[in-house]
């Protein structure tokens, strides 16, 4: 008899541990293959770690099916999970669900229907002329199909003949009859970029600063981590391109490159596709399942050997991996909110490092970790310090909301129809506009806040509407007409008498982007505007569709939230106006001011790209700020210089390593005493085990103290030493004991990006 025969794997549990299971006669699953396996009363699909004695299990239960013919995660993908799951302190089973695409990681989950379409292959060869304008002799339409035919190779696509190419159905129908040609269904890969135009690549010669960027990064090692500093214009892309040219085409490596939005998606996609053709996959969560599969796929076999989209597509199963480009790297956005809260930037450096390739972060504005690692020589810095072209800098000018002589403000009747376009747009802003509007050329309004009034109010009583579920306020939207919570998405239609008193006068508070629309279009009737937020993007090519209206000269004004603030690169857009440079500036977060001085730096960038130059004016109530002034001479050094000391006192990064932990649950105080016994908890092991490496802030109720009707708290945990915050909290979150009442949960989020 056959001894058993075990495999370890790992299972999507939030535990500690891996488990062991019997093979049973079949062949033995190999490490990074996924199997169905039971767990208590269910199945669930786990990772193969590899085979293991089975010493100390007593009963091992035996697999139900071994899903794969070959892993899904190779060796190196593997010891990158490992890596996350010490680092960021979550289960390797959980990592490894996050790492694999949803289709793979649900139990009989559907796999995505292969795209077909009609091929039409010629199946009579007509050598002889003859004969040709004998079967042709009444059917001169049939003849010029069939030759057309012949000059595509023999093979055509039917929807290509009938659509592009104007043949009527029934002529290949006709041709099919006579057995000229064969119709068949072939199977092709999803391409959501194949309706777009392909763009030419345009011929640039690289300056002197970017030469001496590309022959540094074609020189570096596997593991070498480059900061590519340059300000808005200065032709980071052109550098990524001629990177990958040597990596992908001259070497035969292949490469990921990250943007932190899907706005800019298919900006980069088109840059790139104009050199690489259809080397470039896309991976973003905005495609349909069948896209995002069909991608994967041609990754993995190495159909395609460039992965372009968001942070998750840090994971694209690429072999031979050469070079890793993280965009805008100092953008929160590439850190992700759910287990396992990874930041793909720090991710990108490990898997880097592990399989040989280089690393390049980009940005006109780095994050303060990445400009203190490049100071301390752990990674080289590139600069860029002017813009291509001999292209200048826009002038900046700040406008000072508070001496302006008219006043600025969101507050008005219910009927938005008398506010008064001066309440919002200064003298000089409003000036600029017009002049642009004139002269034929492009402006882009930043407001960083959606909707159409921030609140509304009783006038009675000043009671504020908020949200039933969350510690925040309603938004006023007005197309549809709702009061939306951002946080939960909680809606409700806004009342015209206050709940509390009765009263009947209801005023909006603050602005959002829809009402400052309705503004422009009220002064401006005959103005082509374009508003882009979260409310106009929903749809899945929205992004696209906006932004490709502004690069055909069909929208003269592009409004929006942070989303148009980066990455954009249109040459007739000479003025760009902030309109509320105050929101975000003080919140009680460490990274407001960084935040706030990167968002204004990277919108005024998007002025003066061509040859007409550029103006950026800045409305704010805060002129004196240093986010604001640094921002207005474009000078990121002097920022560094003066956000810095405000990191070493109380300490925060990169001055330290941080851990936010964070308790919640449906009751506050439930939660609030959770927090208290973690931490009187934490304080007695850092105590009794002599941490002095490791200090404890709080806890707190956090800054938005409820989401989704969950009570929040916190605390901190900081160190100067990685590994010592790793330790402590995986000790606590193994040992800490929760209580299983009120839907008490305990999350650890490792280098957080927000306090909030």
């Amino acid at each position: 008899m056959t001894a058993p025969r075990f495999i370890e794997v790992a299972l999507p549990l939030p535990l500690f541990q891996t488990f062991t299971y019997t093979v049973g006669d079949g062949p033995v699953p190999s490490a990074g293959s996924r199997v169905l396996v039971p767990v208590r009363n269910r199945r669930a699909i786990g990772i193969v770690l590899g085979p293991t004695d089975g010493a100390g299990v007593a009963r091992p239960r035996t697999i139900i099916e071994a899903l794969d013919p070959e892993p899904v995660l190779s060796a190196e993908m593997m010891a990158l999970c490992h890596w996350m799951s010490e680092y960021y302190v979550v289960p390797l089973g959980l990592v490894m669900r996050g790492v694999l695409p949803v289709l793979l990681t649900v139990e009989r989950a559907p796999t995505p229907s292969a795209k077909t379409i009609r091929v039409a292959t010629v199946a009579r060869e007509l050598p002889s002329l003859q004969e040709r304008d004998s079967i042709f002799k009444r059917a001169p339409r049939q003849r010029a199909l069939y030759e057309v035919l012949e000059q595509m190779g023999g093979r055509g696509a039917v929807p290509h003949l009938t659509g592009q190419l104007g043949f009527g159905a029934e002529l290949v129908r006709a041709l099919e009859s006579r057995g000229l040609v064969t119709i068949e269904t072939s199977v092709v890969a999803r391409d959501p970029f194949q309706t777009r135009a392909r763009i030419a690549a345009t011929p640039h010669e690289p300056s002197a600063a970017q030469r001496a960027a590309i022959d540094a990064l074609v020189a570096g090692k596997g593991g070498d981590v480059f900061l590519l500093h340059g300000v808005t214009g200065s032709g980071k892309t052109l550098v990524y391109i001629e990177l990958l040219r040597e990596i992908v085409m001259k070497r035969g490596q292949s490469a990921i490159v990250l943007v932190p939005e899907i706005a800019l998606t298919p900006q980069t996609v088109d840059r790139f596709r104009a050199v690489f053709g259809d080397q470039v996959a896309v991976l973003h969560s905005a495609l349909g399942d069948g896209e995002r599969y069909d991608a994967y796929l041609a990754l993995r076999r190495g159909e395609k050997r460039i992965a372009v989209g968001a942070r998750s597509a840090i994971f694209a199963p690429l072999a031979n991996l050469g070079a890793i480009i993280v965009d805008e790297e100092h953008e929160g956005s590439y850190k992700n909110g759910e287990t396992p809260r990874y930041h793909a930037r720090e991710v990108a450096m490990v898997r880097a490092r592990a399989e040989g390739a280089v690393v390049v972060l980009g940005s006109a504005t780095p994050s303060l970790e990445s400009w203190e690692n490049a100071a301390q020589g752990k990674y080289t810095l590139l600069s860029l310090p002017e813009r291509v072209g001999a292209a200048r800098l826009p002038s900046v000018e700040v406008v000072d909301l508070r001496h302006a002589q008219r006043p600025v403000s969101g507050e008005q009747q219910v009927d938005p129809s008398r506010v008064p376009f001066r309440f919002v747009f200064s003298e000089p802003l409003e000036a600029a506009l017009g002049e642009r509007l004139q002269r034929g050329e492009q402006s882009i309004l930043l407001l960083n806040r959606r909707g159409y009034a921030s609140f509304l109010q009783c006038e009675a009583c000043g009671t504020v509407r908020s949200c039933p579920n969350c510690s925040i306020t309603l938004t006023y939207h007005r197309s549809p007409e709702r009061l939306i919570c951002h946080y939960c998405l909680h809606e409700e239609m806004p009342e015209t008498v206050c709940r509390k008193c009765g009263g009947t006068t209801i005023r909006q508070r603050g602005l959002g982007t829809q009402q400052v629309e309705r503004l422009i279009a009220e002064r401006y009737p005959y103005a082509r505007i374009a508003r882009m937020d979260v409310d106009t993007t929903s749809g899945k090519w929205a992004h696209a569709e906006i932004l490709d209206r502004v690069g055909r000269g069909e929208v003269e004004i592009l409004l929006g939230t942070q989303m148009i603030a980066k990455g954009l690169d249109f040459p007739n857009v000479t003025l760009v106006g902030v309109i509320d440079a105050d929101i975000g500036i003080n919140l009680p977060d460490f990274r407001a001011s960084e935040r706030s001085f990167q968002l204004l730096s990277q919108v005024a960038g998007r002025a003066g790209r061509g040859p007409k130059g550029g103006e950026v004016i800045i409305q704010t109530r805060i002129p004196t700020h240093h986010a604001v002034q640094c921002a207005v001479t474009h000078d990121y050094l002097a920022f560094v210089r003066q956000e810095s000391p405000a990191r070493r006192d109380p300490l925060y990064p990169p001055a330290i390593r941080i851990a936010n932990v964070i308790f919640s649950g449906t009751s506050e105080k439930a939660t609030a005493d959770l927090a208290l016994d973690a931490a009187d908890w934490l304080r007695k092991l850092l105590s009794s085990q002599g941490i002095a490496e490791v200090t404890l802030v709080g806890p707190a109720p956090c800054p938005v103290d409820r989401i989704k009707k969950r009570w929040r708290w916190h605390l901190l945990l900081k160190s100067q030493r990685a590994s010592a915050l790793s330790r402590v909290g995986r000790y606590f979150l193994e040992r800490f004991a929760v209580p299983s009442s009120h839907a008490l949960r305990v999350a650890f989020d490792r280098d957080p990006v927000s306090l909030l």
